[in-house]
C-alpha cells in the first residue's frame, strides 16, 4: 500500500498530540516525576526502535505489510485458501492479531528471559501516553518476527495488517495515556476495549496485578482467560507504578539499555 509509512506517522503524531493535551487538561494521576525527565529516555528508546526496524528491514528483506503481499501473492497462509468476503477476512485477521499479540505480552511476564526484557517498559515510574512506546529494541526485534511469521501463517491482505498496526499502536496510547475517564464511561468502554484505568493496573509494582490485563486493545482476552483484574489494591492515586527501582535509574537510557543484562 502507498504512503504506508507517512499515513501511520500521520496518524501517530495526531493522536500522540491529542493524548498528550488531554493528559494536562484532564489528568488522571498526579506524576511523581516531572515530564522532561522520564520523556528523554521514553522517547529515545522509540527512536532506537524505530531504526532497529529499519535494520531489520535490510536484513529481513520482508517486513509485516510487505509480507502481507507477499503472503496473499503465493496463495499463503489461512486466509488465503478461502474466498469470504474482505470485510470478513479483515475482522477475522484483526481478531487474530490482536489475541495474538496479548499470549505474546502474557508470555514475556511468564519466561524469565523474555521478562527481563520487557521490564524495560514496566519500569517507568509514572504512567502517560509515552510509556506505550517504551520498549526494549531487543523486544521490539523479536516481537516484529513473530508478527511477520503470524502474518504469513494467517494471509491477511496488506490494507488489514495496517488498520490492525493503526489501532494496536493508537490503542496502547489510549490505555496507557494519564487522563480521567468518567467512571460509568470507563466501565462501557472497557467491555471492549482496554481502557486508561484498566491498563494501569498492570503497571502495578504489585507481582499479581502487573500479572493480570495483558490486553493492549480489545479487554475480551483477559475475561475470556481469567486474567481480568478490575481495580488495583490500592486504589489509583494510592497505587505504585513502576517495579523495585523506585529511583532515579529508570531515567537512564543506558541503564534501560543495559537493564535485561543486569544480575540486580
Amino acid at each position: 500500500m502507498e504512503n504506508e509509512v507517512t499515513i501511520r506517522l500521520v496518524v501517530f503524531l495526531g493522536l500522540f498530540t491529542l493524548l498528550a493535551l488531554s493528559e494536562v487538561l484532564m489528568p488522571r494521576r498526579k506524576r511523581d516525576l516531572k515530564r522532561s525527565t522520564r520523556w528523554f529516555a521514553n522517547i529515545s528508546l522509540i527512536i532506537i526502535d524505530s531504526i532497529t526496524i529499519r535494520l531489520m528491514a535490510i536484513v529481513m528483506p520482508v517486513m509485516a505489510v510487505a509480507a502481507a503481499a507477499d503472503a496473499s501473492a503465493r496463495g499463503w497462509g489461512m486466509l488465503g485458501a478461502v474466498d469470504w468476503p474482505n470485510w470478513i477476512e479483515v475482522i477475522l485477521a484483526m481478531l487474530i492479531l490482536d489475541f495474538v499479540i496479548w499470549l505474546q505480552h502474557l508470555v514475556t511476564h511468564k519466561i524469565p528471559l523474555l521478562w527481563r526484557l520487557h521490564q524495560v517498559h514496566h519500569a517507568d515510574r509514572d504512567m502517560d501516553v509515552t510509556t506505550a512506546i517504551r520498549f526494549h529494541p531487543i523486544e521490539i526485534a523479536l516481537s516484529m518476527t513473530l508478527k511477520i511469521g503470524m502474518v504469513y501463517a494467517i494471509g491477511p491482505t496488506a490494507f488489514a495488517v495496517i488498520l490492525f498496526e493503526i489501532l494496536l499502536n493508537g490503542s496502547a496510547m489510549f490505555n496507557h495515556a494519564n487522563i480521567r475517564l468518567p467512571r460509568k464511561l470507563d466501565q462501557i468502554i472497557r467491555l471492549l476495549i482496554v481502557t486508561p484505568d484498566m491498563h494501569r493496573v498492570h503497571h502495578s509494582d504489585i507481582r499479581e496485578e502487573h500479572d493480570s490485563n495483558y490486553g493492549f486493545s480489545l479487554s475480551i482476552w483477559d475475561r475470556m482467560f481469567g486474567t481480568y483484574v478490575a481495580q488495583p489494591t490500592k486504589g489509583h492515586d494510592d497505587m505504585t507504578i513502576g517495579l523495585r527501582w523506585q529511583d532515579a535509574r529508570p531515567l537512564s537510557l543506558s541503564w534501560n539499555l543495559l537493564l535485561p543484562f543486569r544480575n540486580k
